[in-house]
């Protein structure tokens, strides 16, 4: 095979390569008065709610670059972002990167990691209007800070669920951990063969949840166009079981969920059983499904169940209560923040 092309990024300098990466973005939001070139951005919102929220991704705790393409991982750092302001019934309209780089890593790596960030931003109209980047000891740094808006009387917090309200959850859950689980056989059978295919065959859906995701904008609109505005929403990055007690909590309020209403897709089922992993544990502690989670009034049940892409999984229920799964032959498991943790100690 013919060697990549390969620049050096310090041909180019610090500023020349914030040059080289951004020169062909165009504005696309009333709001951003000016974006890449100057000392700050430059942003105006008329009568609406700034929304902010930053993602830090650290190679090798949040990222390994064996199996994950540098342009997913533009667009990957970018949606997740984008799912925060979501989670908050707001509007994406701007993002700044950062990125610290080691000398591994060359312009053609970062055009590749800018153009997933880029498609990004075309899919879901937002603008990149500034960053930094600097020298890295330790592999690549991406912090992406994302900027949106909402309506005063629409932003939705984490603590607003209140007793009797429908527990709602969009998509399906545990897809992306089973992608991730998929890639690191994969990955320890790579280390071993000298002449390697991954089999990834039949797994496509699983692979895409966990290396490209999607930020739920649609169910948003949905929610929207129904004149729903939840009680309470957060996104589920770091699991169900953790985001709905992070809900309650913040809420004063206890839940029961129901095991048979957990949605789950085939592929992730298909894939529990390959690994002899318990589902259900997966759907709840898996992570990364950047799906929403959010708590509608009772009175909402037959309109928030008529949108499709919603499941109705529990209700909210008085504190003393507890935070409880009832299993499928009716048992009582508590709750527990299982999910993703980069800061626990290793065992």
């Amino acid at each position: 095979m013919e060697e990549e092309k390969r620049t050096e990024i310090a041909s180019l300098g610090e500023f020349g390569l914030i040059d080289h990466l951004t020169k062909q973005i165009q504005l696309k939001n009333p709001s951003s008065l000016k974006g890449v070139g100057d000392d700050a951005a430059v942003l105006d919102y008329s009568g609406k709610r700034v929304l902010v929220t930053t993602d830090l991704l650290l190679e090798g705790v949040h990222f390994d670059l064996t199996y994950v393409p540098l342009k997913h991982l533009g667009y990957k750092s970018a949606v997740v972002n984008f799912s925060d302001i979501y989670a908050m019934n707001g509007t994406p309209r701007q993002i700044t990167v950062s990125l610290g780089v080691s000398k591994r890593f060359s312009v053609e790596n970062l055009e590749a990691l800018y153009a997933g960030i880029q498609l990004a931003c075309d899919i879901y109209g937002v603008d990149l209007v500034g960053g930094d980047t600097s020298a890295s000891m330790t592999g690549l740094t991406i912090s992406i800070t994302c900027i949106g808006e909402g309506d005063p009387d629409k932003i939705v917090y984490r603590n607003g669920a209140r007793e009797n309200d429908l527990i709602c959850v969009s998509g399906d859950l545990g897809a992306a951990y089973m992608g991730l689980q998929l890639l690191e056989r994969e990955k320890r059978i790579f280390a071993g063969e000298t002449e390697f295919k991954p089999a990834f065959e039949g797994h496509e859906y699983l692979l895409e949840r966990q290396l490209k995701p999607e930020a739920r904008k649609d169910i948003v609109a949905e929610l929207d166009k129904a004149g729903i505005v939840p009680t309470a929403m957060m996104d589920i990055s770091d699991g169900l079981s953790s985001e709905l007690l992070h809900i309650c909590s913040q809420s004063h309020a206890g839940c029961r969920i129901y095991e048979e209403r957990i949605p789950i897709d085939y592929q992730t089922a298909a894939m529990a059983e390959e690994f002899n992993m318990n589902l259900v544990t997966a759907a709840l502690n898996g992570g990364e499904d950047y799906e929403l989670l959010f708590t509608v009034p009772l009175e909402k049940h037959d309109t928030v169940a008529a949108i499709p892409g919603i499941r109705v999984i529990g209700h909210i229920t008085k504190p003393d209560l507890g935070c409880c799964m009832i299993t499928r032959d009716g048992a009582e498991i508590t709750l527990r923040a299982q999910g993703w943790n980069s800061l626990a100690e290793e065992e």
